[in-house]
């Protein structure tokens, strides 16, 4: 049985996660910061009556900030019991993956460390990298989330 996965771009990158963890895909939109949570928490956002605390993914796996255009797309993401928007450069396609192509990831891959990285797919024309969601918040930062 095949993967499906949520393709998006961070710094030129391509990555790619569970689209069972995808909740829905959303344009940009007015983020109200939240004061004393870290730098890469830029605030919540009201989703149809959802508060929900919104990351810069780029920043969150140190790649830089992310210049919103009309391309940014934010990801909203199931991690555990916690809604959270994924800031992303753009989200570009929804693929099949066969398991039999995910390999192991790395020690780092395109800057970002092993931590938060579940494998990485050989696709016919590039590598995707496959995040672990669940890797990407630590204990800490998932109480922040809640809060």
């Amino acid at each position: 049985m095949e993967d499906k996965v949520i393709v998006f771009q961070l710094a030129k990158e391509h990555y790619g996660v569970d689209l069972q963890q995808v909740r829905s895909i959303e344009r940009m939109q007015a983020i109200t910061p939240v004061p004393q949570t870290s730098a890469f928490i830029k605030g919540v956002m009201n989703l149809r009556g959802d508060i929900t605390p919104i990351i810069d993914l780029k920043e969150r796996l140190e790649l830089g900030k992310t210049e919103y255009t009309e391309q940014t797309r934010v990801l909203i993401v199931q991690i555990e019991t916690i809604q959270v928007g994924l800031i992303v450069d753009s989200a570009t396609d929804v693929i099949d993956i066969d398991p039999s192509f995910i390999e192991p990831a790395p020690a780092m891959i395109g800057g970002v460390t092993k931590e938060y990285l579940k494998g990485v797919a050989k696709l016919e024309d590039r590598l995707l990298v496959l995040l672990g969601l669940e890797q990407v918040l630590n204990q800490e930062e998932k109480s922040e989330m809640k809060k």
